[in-house]
C-alpha cells in the first residue's frame, strides 16, 4: 500500500471532477483498488502499487487534456484510462481550442502563413483589412505559446488614438478609461480561456493588456507580444514599441492600412516600419486581403466597396 498527494496544477478542479463530482464518481470506479479523496485541486491516494502507477499516468493526460482543450467528458475518461487517444486528439491543425472545446485552426492560406510564420520569426507583421481575422489568430498563437510553457507571459497593446483628447471625459480611473479600447483584445481571450482562470492570469501578470504608451522603457523577454491596430501608431511609437524585444520573446504587429485614424499629416508608423525593416532577416510579413475574410459575407462586399470608393477619390492615406 502506498499514498500519493497528486495536485491538478493550471486547471479549474470544477473541470477535472466534473458537476456534481460525476466524472470524480467514474474515475474511482474504473481504479477500485484506490481510495481517492479530493479535495480543491489535491488528489489525496492510498491504494494498490501497481494500479497507483496506472492512475498517476491517467491523471496527467486527463489534466493535460483539461488544460489543452478546456474541458472533458465521460467518453473522454474511459479512453484516456484505456490509453486510448480521445476524439479531440485525432483532430489536426488545431491551434489551440475555445472554451467550449471547439478547435481554433487557420481557415485559408494567408492564416496558415500567418501561424507558419510565427513558428519559424521572432517578429511577424500581419497586415490586412478588418475581418481577415489577424488579431483572432495572433492571440490564438500566443494562447499556444503559453500553454506549451514555451513562453512565461502574453502582452498585448493597442494604441488609444484618442487618447489626447477624450479620454478625460470618460468616467472612472485611468483602467476604466482605457478598457474601451481594448475589449477585442479581451474579447479574443475570453473565447480561448476560461473567464475564472483568464482573471487570475491577469492579476498575475501572466496576460497583460494595456496601451502603447505603457510599453515605453520595458524590455520584454520571455512573451508573446501582440501590438493591434498599429496602423494607428506613429513613427516614434512603433519605433518604441518594436525595440522593445527580449530574450525568448516573438512579436507579432496587426493593422488595417484602410483604417488610419491619425490626424492628417501625422505619418503612419505601421507603412514606414514595413518600408524599413522589409530586408531583415527574422521579420517577416503576411499581406491578408479580401479574399481572407472570415466574418459575414456582407464584410467582404463591405471592404470592396470603399476600397473601390476610396481608390476612385483618391482618399487612400
Amino acid at each position: 500500500m502506498i499514498e500519493k498527494h497528486i495536485i491538478l496544477e493550471d486547471i479549474a478542479p470544477v473541470t477535472f471532477y466534473g458537476q456534481g463530482n460525476c466524472h470524480l464518481q467514474m474515475i474511482k470506479a474504473m481504479f477500485p483498488k484506490l481510495r481517492i479523496v479530493a479535495r480543491d485541486n489535491v488528489m489525496h491516494v492510498l491504494g494498490d502499487e501497481e494500479q497507483m502507477a496506472h492512475f498517476e499516468e491517467a491523471t496527467e493526460r486527463m489534466r493535460k487534456h483539461v488544460l489543452k482543450y478546456n474541458h472533458i467528458n465521460e467518453e473522454d475518461i474511459i479512453d484516456i484510462i484505456k490509453g486510448k487517444k480521445t476524439k479531440e486528439d485525432s483532430i489536426k491543425d488545431a491551434i489551440v481550442y475555445n472554451i467550449s472545446g471547439k478547435p481554433i485552426k487557420c481557415r485559408n492560406a494567408n492564416q496558415q502563413q500567418l501561424a507558419d510564420s510565427f513558428e519559424n520569426n521572432d517578429m511577424i507583421f500581419a497586415i490586412g483589412p478588418a475581418g481577415t481575422g489577424k488579431t483572432y489568430l495572433s492571440i490564438a498563437l500566443a494562447v499556444r505559446a503559453l500553454k506549451d510553457k514555451r513562453v512565461k507571459k502574453i502582452i498585448l497593446s493597442r494604441p488609444a488614438v484618442e487618447a489626447g483628447e477624450k479620454l478625460g471625459f470618460l468616467p472612472g480611473d485611468m483602467k476604466e478609461k482605457i478598457d474601451p479600447y481594448l475589449q477585442p483584445l479581451y474579447d479574443a481571450l475570453e473565447d480561448m480561456i476560461p473567464a475564472a482562470k483568464l482573471q487570475d492570469m491577469i492579476e498575475k501578470n501572466i496576460i497583460q493588456i494595456a496601451p502603447l504608451a505603457f510599453m515605453r522603457g520595458r524590455t520584454l523577454n520571455d512573451a508573446v507580444v501582440i501590438l493591434d491596430e498599429a496602423q494607428n501608431t506613429t513613427s516614434a511609437q512603433i519605433k518604441m514599441f518594436i525595440t522593445r524585444m527580449g530574450f525568448n520573446t516573438k512579436m507579432i504587429i496587426t493593422g488595417d492600412l484602410t483604417q488610419i485614424d491619425l490626424p492628417r499629416g501625422v505619418t503612419c508608423g505601421l507603412k514606414e516600419a514595413i518600408r524599413i525593416l522589409k530586408d531583415i532577416k527574422g521579420i517577416s510579413f503576411i499581406h491578408l486581403n479580401e479574399k481572407d475574410i472570415v466574418r459575414h459575407h456582407v464584410v467582404t462586399q463591405i471592404v470592396n466597396a470603399y476600397k473601390k470608393y476610396e481608390s476612385e477619390n483618391n482618399l487612400i492615406q
